[in-house]
């Protein structure tokens, strides 16, 4: 079996080399021909995944039809904002497996985007993955969330490997937008950091975070067993507490006044906050985490206020 991995970045790459553990074939596709052409030639992804050489089950294509040819699914491993352009160019008939943990450009969910375009075969993949481990093959496990049982069992099939359990689901919603959410809550782990506000602080925000995911994931839908699964509660702790984190890391470049994006690296946090404080406040929902994180992202906090103002909040019972 080809398993097609459209995105070179670093958990294609990584996705790429655990499908090939499972025992079969992956094509990476990258957009650039000459950035897949160097892949091909050195068999490692310096710019994104250094140290991990590609096996020789990963051929490396910069021809997208070539890539999905004769395929049952694709992952999609390109940043959320880069998947409506990259779906536009495939064949409605192809399985959908969205990794990109973001929301759509209009703030909605991916999956629906995706139904919206005419694909019916759609899964979400996610869980506490950093794809320097998974890369490495370090022990780790995810989640396949799909409505499409078939679908979900040949993902799972494509991927288990002694390194790497995979769980199917049903709840897509809840995988899809816990991914989504906990990146935000990882922006703010990481200002925790930058202004070295210690443990107690972070512990606190963590948990004051995953109430609310809690609260955004149940009003659209998500069951309570996926909010505090891998999808959840484990993608929350390994993003808001992990030196691999993109969005920890740019939660701490803010709170020191550095630049958050350095390396030119996606984060899809900073994106994101902005999207569900929009939607929070549209909704009447309580997100006073995601309200500061989005505040300090768009310039009109510093941290700190943030910090005051989720501490100087009304008192109440937890």
């Amino acid at each position: 079996m080809n398993i097609p991995i459209l995105g070179a970045g670093g958990w294609g790459t990584a996705l790429a080399v655990a499908a090939t553990r499972a025992g079969k074939r992956a094509t990476l596709w990258a957009r650039r021909p000459d950035f897949a052409a160097r892949l091909s030639e050195v068999r490692e992804n310096r710019e994104y995944l250094p140290g991990v050489l590609l096996p020789g089950g990963v051929q490396v294509s910069s021809h997208l039809q070539v890539a999905v040819a004769d395929a049952g699914f694709a992952l999609i491993v390109v940043p959320s904002v880069g998947v409506p352009e990259l779906l536009q160019q495939l064949p409605r008939d192809l399985g959908l497996v969205l990794c990109a943990k973001g929301l759509a450009p209009d703030g909605g969910r991916l999956t629906e985007l995706a139904g919206q375009m005419g694909f019916r075969r759609v899964a979400v993949l996610s869980g506490p993955n950093h794809a320097e481990e998974v890369g490495r093959g370090l022990p780790a496990a995810t989640v396949v969330a799909s409505t499409d049982p078939a679908l979900a069992e040949a993902v799972q099939d494509a991927l288990m490997s002694p390194a790497l359990r995979v769980y199917t689901s049903a709840d897509v919603v809840g995988a899809e937008l816990g991914g989504v959410l906990k990146n935000v809550i990882a922006l703010a782990a990481g200002m925790c950091d930058g202004l070295n506000l210690g443990d107690n602080a972070k512990a606190s925000l963590i948990t004051r975070g995953l109430i609310e995911m809690n609260r955004y994931l149940q009003a659209l839908g998500a069951q309570e067993d996926t909010i505090y699964g891998l999808s959840g509660l484990g993608d929350l702790i390994a993003t808001a507490t992990s030196h691999h984190s993109r969005n920890r890391a740019a939660g701490e470049a803010i709170a020191r006044a550095e630049n958050p994006q350095q390396g030119g690296k996606v984060i899809e946090g900073l994106r994101t906050a902005g999207l569900l404080e929009h939607w929070a406040t549209a909704h009447g929902h309580d997100l006073p985490i995601v309200r500061a994180v989005a505040h300090v992202c768009a310039g009109e906090w510093t941290p700190q206020q943030g910090v005051t103002a989720l501490m100087g909040r009304e008192a109440k019972a937890e």
